[in-house]
């Protein structure tokens, strides 16, 4: 059984899962704390994970109903993220590993996310990964456990972080995502037309540009139109290009992960347009869109079979590429 633990950002998560089946999961959410302050605050997320990580591998431990006797391989997240936070839980890690004689593997937090599509199911490959988060969005061509090309990327703002912005516009809080979401379906798009975003490499992403475009909007029209058609515009250029990856690709598998997978509009858009062309897509498991201990212990697992443990003079890494 691999133990798994993720401090990329502002969550605290520990898990332990046993192949791709998870036997605990713990999340220790600090999202009231960073509330205060609109976003995340790197000093203030630090300190928060140095508080709740042993609690977080206990309650893990205990859920599992296993002891550390029963851990074969301690997987952490090595980044991308906050180097203050990935700091904590690589050298928590570390030092887990040096005592209990385990080996230890750093997990790329976007290889994590990925996985978080394979939990208790079974990997299929090849596949299109859609990762769209607060800090990310990517589509990667994955071919096999540790064969992952990268398709396109976002120019500027990721998604998850666009939609963020457009809700603190909109008053609705910290964290934004799941606030404009509900307020988007109560509105209507159509009342607040959008442009839509051309690339230089057609499976590249931007939203800076629809995000400046709607926040220009906002004295003009309602709120709850200006979300709807905000949400619209981003569930929409995600689609196309995921689709159109897919297509050119030949690849009949869409994988959708992340935070923002959680947003039903875009699970069930990207679902209707690509089963059109005969394209399976799925989003993973709700509790394993955000950030979570389980997904690196997956990925971890994979990642040690295909290459083997780190030493214990593994760096977190804040700007690390898969």
């Amino acid at each position: 059984m691999t133990l798994g633990i993720e401090t990329s950002c502002d969550e605290t998560s520990a898990a332990v899962v046993d192949d791709l089946h998870v036997r605990s999961l713990i999340v220790a959410s600090q999202a009231r704390v960073h509330a205060h302050w609109g976003g995340v605050v790197p000093e203030v997320a630090s300190r928060q994970h140095m508080e709740a990580l042993v609690p977080c591998v206990e309650a893990a431990l205990a859920e599992a109903a296993v002891g550390m006797d029963a851990i074969g391989l301690v997987a952490v997240t090595q980044g991308p993220g906050l180097i203050g936070s990935l700091m904590v839980g690589v050298s928590f890690a570390k030092a887990l590993a040096f005592a209990r004689g385990l080996p230890l593997v750093g997990v790329n937090h976007l290889v994590g996310h990925l996985y978080s599509a394979f939990l208790d199911r079974e990997p299929v490959f090849p596949v299109i990964g859609l990762i769209v988060s607060g800090g990310h969005t990517e589509l990667w061509r994955v071919d096999g456990h540790g064969r992952i090309r990268v398709l396109g990327r976002t120019l500027d703002d990721a998604a998850g972080e666009a939609l963020d912005k457009v809700a603190r516009a909109l008053g609705l809080g910290y964290p934004g995502g799941p606030a404009l979401e509900r307020l988007a379906a109560t509105g209507d798009a159509r009342r607040c037309p959008l442009p839509r975003v051309r690339t230089a490499h057609p499976l590249d992403f931007s939203f800076s540009g629809l995000k400046t475009a709607v926040l220009e909007a906002l004295g003009r029209v309602q709120p709850a139109d200006a979300a709807a058609a905000f949400q619209a515009a981003v569930v929409e250029e995600l689609v196309r290009r995921a689709v159109e990856a897919a297509r050119s690709e030949e690849v009949d598998r869409i994988a959708l992960v992340g935070g923002v997978a959680a947003n039903r509009s875009l699970g069930a858009a990207l679902e209707a347009a690509a089963g059109a062309y005969g394209i399976k897509a799925w989003a993973a498991e709700a509790r394993y869109t955000g950030d979570n201990a389980a997904m690196i212990a997956a990925a971890g697992r994979f990642v040690h079979a295909a290459r083997g443990g780190d030493p214990l003079t593994l760096m977190a890494d804040a700007l690390a590429r898969p």
